[in-house]
């Protein structure tokens, strides 16, 4: 799958939880979520683009949360 479709949905899953009012609660389920819902292959895809030109297309709790994977 291309990097810049699993931004986009990384982030409206992470767009989802910024209502949270418990922020590290909500960076757990974002983390939580991804760890469940995607596979393997796209989740190192996309903690791949961590460290590069592409992770400040991540929202920042999204950023958090890939860090916790």
């Amino acid at each position: 799958m291309k990097l810049e479709k699993l931004i986009g949905m990384a982030n409206q899953i992470g767009a989802f939880f910024e209502a949270m009012p418990d922020r590290d609660q909500a960076v757990a389920d974002v983390a939580g979520h991804l760890r469940r819902s995607w596979e393997p292959r796209m989740r190192e895809q996309i903690l791949a683009s961590l460290g590069t030109a592409d992770e400040a297309k991540l929202k920042p709790l999204v950023r958090e949360a890939l860090r916790r994977l």
